[in-house]
């Protein structure tokens, strides 16, 4: 049945993209208008994605404010390949490859570049509201040579519109749906003079979760964002500009896990008896406490470009901070009744430091150059306290308070909560250079050397139960303290690319790309157990087409990959001697391959009308993975891995009236089953969904005021993700705001 599904969706993308004639397009030819140049700075120049040998998906900021969605990890819905897992620490897959971990050694498989700066801090996505954005580039595959960070699976890099010279401009605009569903947004752009400009822009967004906590009778599953960017530019001279640029952002939600099977039938009764019947789509609680998580972050930069001769100098310094909180209890009842864990609590702090230099000569002659230094300091600091009760309420039958609780976040015999500290330190010095052997001929060469020292502490202190708990408590530790409390893994590695490629003609170029990747070892300290684990390696292989045809109306882009990984940084929720519930314990797989192909398509049907299609099929398993001696999950696929992904598009434009312009876009986004816990138990099998969009609306003096209609999940395709077995709880899971249809207007005026 899938397989038919599948072959149907590829059908039609391919009819909607490319199914007509060569006759048919070249007959549009007089009328159409050429497909806009896609302009990315994966090799950290301005470049045409048609001549960077490289399988890249690009978004303008336009695409991104028709689509409807709100936040960094949206992506996933708009490029295929790309995938975003909320649990076990929460991190993003490109090929489906990437590592989801708790531990703050661990860093990301694909890393997220905001504004030229690497955004590696744990739980930090980057950027929390996808507001004023220029483009989002992403980059698959393994990219160390060009990028500071080392990142084994890909990059997700995000353009920020930078500030003007000479012009006034503004933008402001509002929407509201269902269920409280709102995002606003206002921006401005003011010269200061003829040498400087200041950019300003804020954004609000939220909605109110389509859970509720029954008992408490709120909410569950709302959030809440909003933040403020500013950048000022000042270009003293022809040959010199400096951009300064600071942020802030918060994020605010009550998504926990909700209870699907497995509990005691007592508990189970009691659910149903206060209104809460556990499934694969349930979205309610009946816990006495609420739920929720905040973070905060903020941070700043400075770009300083200089014109040295025909060659360019660039130097990125960053600060960053980030805060976050989490108070997510698991006990499914109201404590008076049942209790499991009704107290976790935790605090992370991190602090970034970075320095990038980066000197690139001009492109289009025979030697083409770009070299670099970076050096980047991560540390964080978090403390975790959670107190567990056996099963116990918090108040029994004869109104007496629990005083007694264990606590699975600190050993025998000493404080009753974790504080973990860490210290991530890389300094990296990369290069390519691209040799221009004939109009048609070239070839790149590409290296990055990285030395990395990654270090964590573990200690245990005492925290003031008694101010949380409500009575004089006495915390009973459940494990052992580790044999060591402290440990640091270092290593070097020296990562490179060939890629030679060649043009037929101004408008087809094929390319092939061998790489390679590294991520650096860590320190994890899983169930107060110390468990440090190795390096990451990678070896990828990628050939590719780049094509535009008919006058440039039709884009058609295809490669094929394989990457080989040794070593791979998995993370597995396992029995942990001595935890009470099971533990996401990070390790090494022997090996872990990805394969597959890409295909991106655009096609400028008539003036008005765009259509574009992508599909990625993605085979990621691992070839070598024996966890504990015991188990054995060599040829299992990779979590939150779909075979299939594939998005649909179609943008129309049209005047139809004098200074009335109708404007629609509908998108199609589709991934296939997936199972999001290793070894792909039947209990966390994903079945396949799509997911429909739509915002049509008209423009008037000259696009200056929009007013329309949008329709997110129009036809209400529920689906779930992050399921998990939860000891006693049983099978939990989360639910998401895209799993259900939000309709809604909005308007926007620009000046």
């Amino acid at each position: 049945m899938w397989k038919n599904r599948i072959t149907a969706l590829m059908g039609a993308t391919m009819l909607a993209t490319s199914g007509v004639s060569a006759a048919a397009i070249a007959a549009e030819g007089s009328q159409s208008q050429v497909l806009d140049e896609i302009v990315v700075t994966a090799q950290r120049r301005e470049e045409s994605l048609q001549e960077v040998p490289i399988s890249i998906t690009s978004l303008s900021g336009k695409a991104l404010e028709e689509s409807g969605y709100q936040s960094v990890t949206d992506l996933q819905y708009m490029v295929p390949g790309l995938q975003y897992d909320p649990t076990q620490g929460a991190a993003f897959q490109i090929r489906g490859v990437g590592s989801e971990s708790f531990d703050f050694s661990n860093e990301k498989s694909v890393s997220i570049v905001v504004d030229d700066v690497v955004m590696d801090g744990q739980r930090d996505n980057g950027m929390t509201g996808l507001d004023d954005i220029k483009r989002v580039d992403v980059l698959m595959g393994p990219q160390g040579t060009l990028f500071g960070k080392n990142a084994t699976s890909g990059v997700i890099a995000i353009t920020t519109n930078d500030p003007e010279l000479g012009r006034f401009s503004g933008k402001v605009s509002a929407s509201y749906g269902e269920n409280n569903d709102k995002i606003d947004s206002a921006r401005v752009n003011v010269p200061l003079g003829d040498k400087a400009a200041l950019r300003l822009s804020t954004f609000y967004q939220g909605q109110d979760g389509h859970g509720e906590y029954k008992v408490l009778h709120q909410s569950l599953g709302s959030f809440e964002d909003y933040g403020t960017r500013a950048k000022l530019l000042v270009q003293p001279t022809d040959t010199l500009e400096i951009l300064a640029a600071g942020d802030y952002a918060h994020h605010w939600d009550s998504t926990i896990r909700t209870a699907v099977s497995g509990a005691p039938a007592t508990v189970t009764a009691h659910e149903i008896a206060l209104g809460v019947t556990p499934g694969p789509e349930n979205v309610d609680s009946a816990d006495g406490s609420k739920g929720q998580i905040t973070t905060d972050e903020y941070g700043g930069s400075v770009r300083v470009k200089a014109d040295i001769g025909s060659d360019t100098l660039t130097a990125i310094t960053a600060l960053r901070y980030t805060t976050y909180n989490n108070d997510t209890p698991a006990d499914l009842l109201p404590g008076n009744i049942y209790a499991y864990i009704p107290y976790n609590q935790g605090r992370l702090d991190t602090t970034k430091f970075s320095e990038e230099i980066r000197w690139a000569s001009p492109t289009g002659q025979f030697l083409e150059y770009l070299g670099g230094v970076f050096f980047n300091v991560l540390t964080a600091d978090q403390t975790q306290l959670q107190l567990y009760t056996a099963g116990q309420p918090l108040v029994n039958a004869a109104g007496q308070k629990l005083t007694s609780f264990y606590s699975t976040t600190s050993p025998y015999g000493s404080g009753n909560e974790a504080r973990f500290k860490s210290r991530n330190r890389t300094a990296a010095a990369f290069g390519q250079v691209k040799l221009n052997l004939t109009d048609k001929a070239s070839i790149a060469f590409g290296g990055r050397f990285s030395d990395d020292r990654n270090s964590q502490g573990l200690t245990f202190p005492t925290a003031d139960v008694d101010a949380i708990t409500g009575v004089k408590t006495t915390v009973i530790g459940t494990s052992k303290v580790p044999y060591l409390t402290h440990g640091s893994v270092s290593g070097q590695d020296f990562s490179y690319r060939i890629s030679p490629q060649y043009k037929f003609n101004d408008d087809v170029m094929v390319y092939a790309t061998y790489s390679t990747g590294y991520k650096p070892g860590g320190v994890a300290f899983v169930g107060s157990l110390y468990d440090p684990y190795k390096a990451e390696t990678v070896k990828s292989y990628e050939v590719g087409v780049k094509s535009e045809l008919f006058d440039r109306r039709l884009r058609v882009n295809f490669d094929l990959f394989q990457e080989d990984f040794t070593d791979f940084q998995a993370s597995i929720l396992t029995n942990v001697p001595g935890a009470v519930v099971q533990q996401v314990v990070i390790g090494n797989a022997g090996g872990l391959t990805s394969k597959g192909a890409e295909l991106n398509v655009a096609w400028r049907a008539t003036d008005a009308l765009t259509l574009n299609g992508s599909v990625t099929y993605t085979d990621a398993a691992f070839t070598d993975y024996v966890y504990n001696t015991t188990t054995d999950y060599t040829g299992t696929k990779l979590t939150n891995s779909p075979r299939w992904m594939t998005t649909v598009s179609a943008n129309y434009d049209q005047p139809i009236a004098e200074d009335m312009t109708f404007h629609g876009t509908v998108s199609y986004s589709y991934r296939s089953t997936m199972f999001t816990v290793v070894g792909e138990p039947a209990y966390s099998r994903t079945p396949g969904y799509g997911l429909v969009n739509l915002r049509a609306g008209v423009s008037l003096d000259d696009d200056a005021l929009q007013l329309g209609v949008y329709a997110k999940n129009l036809f209400n395709t529920y689906f779930s993700t992050g399921w998990q077995m939860y000891g006693s709880l049983g099978l939990l899971h989360y639910t998401s705001l895209d799993a259900y249809r939000t309709v809604g207007v909005f308007a926007q005026y620009s000046f």
